[in-house]
């Protein structure tokens, strides 16, 4: 049988895998169906929470939607018992055609093999200058 801590890890490469093919039933595959998502940002002290699969997905989807060249570069994840890491670059257009790029964290709460709860932090970085195919070939 597996080692539970090697099963968890390999759900973080699924999920993250599924963020970037913008697959938003992929992802919450990966999650429980009661699901707490805290998002880096929102009006509350945690940022903005999504509660259930429903919620989460429908948040994801629209980050693929507002986003459409958007990806998590993951440099780390871990996986610690019922608790999990994830280290990534978050990178993303505006429709303005600024660039976000921060690094940032997710820290995971695990229930058997599934996510129960992901907490989301990004750096506050202003959004970059675009580059034009120009500048990204000097």
């Amino acid at each position: 049988m597996p080692d539970l801590n090697a099963v968890r890890a390999a759900l973080l490469e699924q999920l993250f895998a599924a963020f970037n093919r913008h697959d938003g039933a992929a992802v919450v595959a990966c999650m429980t169906d009661d699901i707490v998502f805290d998002a880096a940002a929102g009006p509350e002290m945690h940022g903005r929470r999504f509660a259930g699969a429903a919620e989460v997905s429908a948040a994801f989807e629209r980050t693929f939607a507002d986003f459409p060249d958007v990806s998590w570069e993951c440099t780390r994840h871990a996986v610690f018992g019922d608790r999990g890491l994830s280290e990534w670059i978050f990178r993303a257009t505006v429709k303005d055609g600024t660039r976000i790029e921060a690094e940032g964290c997710d820290l995971f709460d695990f229930r058997g093999g599934l996510i129960c709860g992901k907490r989301a932090f990004r750096k506050d970085r202003p959004p970059q200058p675009a580059t034009t195919a120009k500048a990204a070939a000097s």
